[in-house]
């Protein structure tokens, strides 16, 4: 086989592997989502990670973990009638939250090092992939870090750590999405950036601070006040918007302007996005992007539509997680297109 050919092939290979590991990534987010609308993520009050593989066996184990869980402020202040049978009704969706980080993790590294010796991933590129496990071990500390939050005093995690922790996820999600494009779609001789590379950077980061902001609301539960929409209740700037000092934790502890932020960062997002759309139907486009430019327009008009339906019905839990689901979508096609403009 030609050896251009051949390289050409390996490189596939380790992008679809790369890719697979983000689909497992955009699960472990939606899971979590999941774990969080469903009160589970302080079911389980202590880490393991090499050992805590396997759920509790039979009654009296059950019984021991469950009896470590009473010693939590969850169950002293909010589910103080759980018995066993209502206690492993949450037990299991953090149970499997934290089993999908470990397999990320065996996913990850056990090709990799086939790979490695395989001669697929080059020496002077083995650090990036390696960089990308070491990160993958970090958020599991940076979870365990959120999850202690809640078992303190008040049985709620901090919106800081709930909002690292996703910052974090979408890192590492990005981080690997990029490494696999740039292996699907090397750089050509002599490429140069596409004149709406900045344009679509820009945007791109738009949508990441809208990310972001959403992890403020997930954290403060901000979304179950002011079911209404566009107005918040009667209101365009809802009562006690800027009322803690100093200004700054208005931001960011504030449920009224953590919501209102959110709220209107989705708006301009949504608007920017489809002035983007038809502006960029008459630029000239590089032939992979074009689809990009139309999926960023279909994923937006379904985010926001799902944002405003979670938000009037008070946050189910199928929707909000549906919701975080598809805003990892739409982050994803607004970085393809980053990296599409990027290298032409």
């Amino acid at each position: 086989m030609n050896i251009d050919l051949e390289r050409q092939a390996q490189d596939r290979t380790v992008a679809y592997w790369l890719l697979f590991c983000c689909g497992l990534v955009l699960i472990m987010v939606v899971l979590g989502g999941f774990t969080r609308l469903t009160g589970s993520g302080l079911s389980m009050v202590d880490w393991r990670p090499l050992m805590g593989v396997l759920p509790p066996m039979g009654d009296a184990e059950w019984q021991r973990v469950f009896e470590m869980y009473q010693q939590s402020p969850e169950f002293q202040q909010v589910n103080t009638g759980f018995d066993v049978d209502e206690f492993k009704s949450i037990f299991w969706l953090e149970y499997l939250h934290r089993v999908l980080g470990r397999l990320i993790g065996i996913v990850f590294f056990v090709p990799f090092v086939y790979f490695f010796a395989r001669g697929y991933i080059q020496r002077n590129e083995w650090a990036k992939y390696l960089l990308m496990f070491v990160l993958g071990g970090m958020q599991g500390l940076l979870g365990w870090y959120m999850v202690k939050s809640g078992l303190v005093d008040v049985p709620r995690v901090s919106q800081y750590r709930l909002t690292a922790h996703l910052m974090a996820a979408f890192t590492i999600y990005a981080y690997m999405f990029w490494v696999a494009m740039s292996l699907l779609f090397p750089r050509p001789e002599n490429a140069g950036k596409h004149p709406w590379y900045g344009k679509t950077l820009a945007l791109a980061t738009l949508v990441s601070v809208t990310i972001i902001s959403g992890g403020f609301v997930a954290g403060l539960r901000a979304g179950k006040i002011y079911n209404t929409f566009p107005k918040m209740g009667d209101y365009w700037f809802p009562p006690g918007f800027m009322a803690l000092e100093p200004f700054w934790r208005n931001f960011f502890d504030n449920m009224a302007t953590v919501q209102f932020d959110h709220r209107w960062l989705a708006i301009t997002t949504f608007v920017l996005i489809v002035v983007f759309w038809f502006r960029a139907r008459k630029a000239d486009m590089p032939a992979r992007a074009r689809p990009a430019v139309n999926a960023l327009l279909h994923t937006a008009v379904l985010q926001f539509a799902l944002g405003i339906t979670t938000l009037l019905m008070a946050v189910p839990v199928v929707l909000g997680a549906a919701h975080q689901a598809v805003a990892m979508l739409l982050f994803t096609v607004a970085l393809y297109l980053v990296h599409a403009l990027r290298r032409i």
